[in-house]
């Protein structure tokens, strides 16, 4: 068991010397979506003691989507393999590497590839992305050394928090004590823990603010009292209402048949109601006698009578003519509503008319779990998704939640859901053109609709929203990428906290003797706008939540913190010590720096 412990020592500390002479951390990240850009982007931006990390990236020969994968970065070794195997491992260098990060989505082909990865280098600190939490449960028991995440489930409360109009529900268990994230007014002042952002300007969000009073979100501990988005969704809940079911007969009666033949029924329909007329004129009978002969004529047809004006004789073989062209419509009309019906029951194109709910486009990870949330708050929802067989369709169909199959970027689509009654549009497809067509179709049914937008570019999401004026818009990859890399560089991230379009991080510290915060006080660890104290745990002692900001800190106390990336970096830098200087070998029986554990 020493070896292990040792080696891992090592990839914390970074004394590992390379071949090469490189003595940079190396990670190798493997992925082919936005996911594995923001975690090399937030990889590059990150400086520990032992200086800039150095990345590998494995993606496919050809793109996979449209989004960026990270191939295009600076600074970046990029290796290009369809297969995740031993030689492609070998290949990225893989062995003696520092960590690996499996971001692809697929669940069984990341596990097969951790397999072949043991094989390269069995004590290898491992971050798979996984949806199935049985499978995650299955890689933590065969790799002890790894961190097993989940994007989806990490950004959906933020979907669910925007379709609320509240902030995401954030909550985690720390030292004994459960914290949530709420609006400072929905909690009692004594439960308040500290100021998160301020959020008063949608324009101008500051994410821990030097004064936290000013700080409208905060985090708080729980004492029993639900959380803004729970109040949120039971208010929604008890103001749901539904509309007469007349509007539902009238929608199945334009659904019955298809346009054209509903076009050839109303213009036979005309002709044979002019001819009546007509005829009916030059018979000199009252309306009714008109129409009993009309209907009669065409479809009976009426005994030739050659003493009739010729007049007359025409406008009877049109009329029975016009008789044999309306029983095959008519039968045409019947079945073609009859499958039709069919067709929009299965499809769930027949709806009632709902107002106060929510719709989610696209039933992939992310709108699987807001779907099941939202469910679970005890909201209406209805979902659309083009592919009948969606991720989560099973599910959306034992929970009973409407399931509409077509196109969401189409108007008509939009209707069979109600868009235009309902109190949020959640999109989240993996087609950025599909989400904001169906975004803008929604503003058109309804302006007042609340949109929340699934965008992968960050910089076309910023230029939507001064566009369009659709301003809640959410990048999965981003908010989740900060958590991969700080699970890939060994560090627990307790929970991540997005606010807007930032994400923080509720991280426990070590402080490493040596370390430049070894022996000055804790007042020095805050920083506005980048990192904010909750607690201090002496070593050997219990958790202090308030701690005294002129205390001492000393090696082997933690200190858990809520940081941004950028700010946690640098903490990182100031709770371990530095490395000792490597030099180049000088000569033959001169002394060669060594780490210290060897």
């Amino acid at each position: 068991m020493a070896e292990p412990l040792r080696d891992r020592a090592r990839r914390a500390t970074g004394w590992r010397l390379r071949m090469n002479g490189d003595t940079r951390p190396h990670y190798v990240v493997c992925g082919n979506d936005p996911l594995a850009y923001w975690v090399v982007k937030a990889l590059l931006a990150t400086e520990l003691p032992q200086g800039q990390v150095r990345i590998t990236l494995v993606v496919p020969e050809r793109r996979r989507s449209d989004g960026p994968d990270g191939r295009d970065l600076d600074g970046v070794q990029v290796v290009k393999a369809d297969r995740l195997d031993e030689a492609t491992f070998r290949r990225a260098g893989l062995a003696g590497a520092d960590g690996l990060a499996l971001l692809h989505q697929d669940d069984v082909g990341n596990m097969q590839a951790a397999l072949c990865a043991q094989e390269v280098e069995p004590r290898l600190r491992l971050v798979v992305r996984m949806f199935n939490t049985s499978l995650a449960n299955g890689v933590r028991q065969l790799f002890p050394d790894s961190a097993v995440l989940s994007d989806a489930s990490m950004a959906a409360p933020a979907f669910v928090a925007a379709a609320l109009s509240e902030v995401a529900p954030t909550h985690f268990r720390h030292s004994g004590r459960t914290l949530y994230v709420a609006r400072r007014d929905d909690v009692r002042p004594a439960d308040v823990v500290c100021g998160l952002a301020v959020t008063t300007d949608p324009d101008l969000v500051r994410v821990l603010p030097a004064d936290e009073q000013s700080a409208d979100v905060v985090l708080a501990e729980a004492t029993g009292q639900p959380a803004g988005t729970e109040l949120a969704a039971r208010r929604l809940v008890r103001a749901r209402r539904r509309r007469q079911p007349l509007a539902v007969l009238l929608r199945a009666v334009r659904s019955f048949a298809t346009r054209k033949i509903g076009i050839a029924v109303l213009l036979l329909l005309g002709v044979i109601a002019v001819l009546g007329w007509l005829n009916g004129r030059a018979a000199g009978v009252s309306w009714a006698e008109a129409l009993y002969l009309t209907l009669v004529t065409t479809l009976s047809g009426q005994d030739p009578d050659v003493t009739k004006p010729a007049a007359a004789q025409i406008m009877q073989v049109v009329l029975n003519l016009a008789g044999l062209a309306l029983i095959p419509l008519i039968t045409a009309v019947v079945v073609d509503g009859i499958v039709n019906a069919r067709l929009a029951l299965h499809a769930g194109r027949i709806q009632p008319v709902r107002a106060g709910h929510v719709v989610v486009v696209g039933l992939g990870n992310i709108g699987t779990r807001v779907m099941a949330q939202l469910r679970d708050f005890g909201v209406e929802v209805v979902v659309i998704d083009r592919n009948p067989e969606a991720r989560g369709a099973a599910l959306a169909r034992r929970l009973g939640v409407p399931l509409i199959v077509g196109d969401a970027a189409r108007e008509e689509t939009l209707r069979s859901a109600s868009v235009e009654h309902c109190q949020a549009l959640v999109v989240v497809s993996t087609d950025d053109g599909v989400n904001l067509r169906a975004a803008l179709n929604a503003r058109v049914l309804s302006a007042d609709v609340r949109v929340v937008l699934r965008l992968f570019d960050g910089d076309f999401a910023e230029r939507i929203q001064k566009a369009f004026g659709i301003g809640i818009s959410r990048s999965v990859s981003y908010l989740a990428a900060p958590s991969f890399a700080v699970a890939l560089l060994d560090r627990a991230v307790i929970a991540t906290i997005p606010v807007d379009r930032h994400a923080l991080l509720v991280v426990e510290v070590p402080v490493v003797a040596g370390a430049p915060l070894d022996g000055r006080p804790i007042a020095a660890v805050a920083r506005p706008g980048e990192v904010r104290l909750l607690a201090h745990t002496p070593s050997g002692q219990k958790t202090d939540w308030k701690a005294d900001p002129r205390m001492m800190i000393s090696a082997g106390d933690r200190l858990t913190v809520v940081a941004r990336r950028a700010g946690l970096s640098a903490l990182l830098r100031e709770s371990t010590p530095p490395p000792p200087p490597v030099t180049s070998p000088g000569p033959a029986g001169a002394p060669v720096p060594r780490s210290p554990e060897e």
